[in-house]
């Protein structure tokens, strides 16, 4: 079964947000976003080079960090939704689509 890495980015992004937002217990949240990025990263893995691999992971975290300061300019759920779909764009041209 082929797993949407698309889908997995940006659903972690938005759910560990969620959970550490709502139980006031961060590294629940980061539990799910390491979750989904062990998840995504084995898929890409196995459907690109360890380059592209590596690029993809760094959009995925680099999402993650981007995510705070955004926040404090355009407010949290925006902030979120953004770098979630950014990361999902990128992760279904790259290794999704294929």
């Amino acid at each position: 079964m082929r797993v949407s890495t698309a889908a997995v980015t940006a659903g972690s992004l938005i759910a560990g947000w969620q959970v550490a937002r709502r139980t006031g217990i961060r590294p629940l949240g980061g539990a799910i976003l390491a979750a989904g990025g062990i998840v995504a990263g084995r898929e890409w893995s196995r459907r690109t080079s360890p380059a592209v691999t590596g690029a993809l992971v760094a959009t995925y975290l680099g999402a993650f960090g981007a995510s705070h300061p955004l926040a404090k300019r355009i407010g949290p759920w925006p902030s979120v939704l953004a770098v979630s779909a950014v990361t999902a764009a990128v992760s279904w041209a790259v290794s999704d689509r294929r």
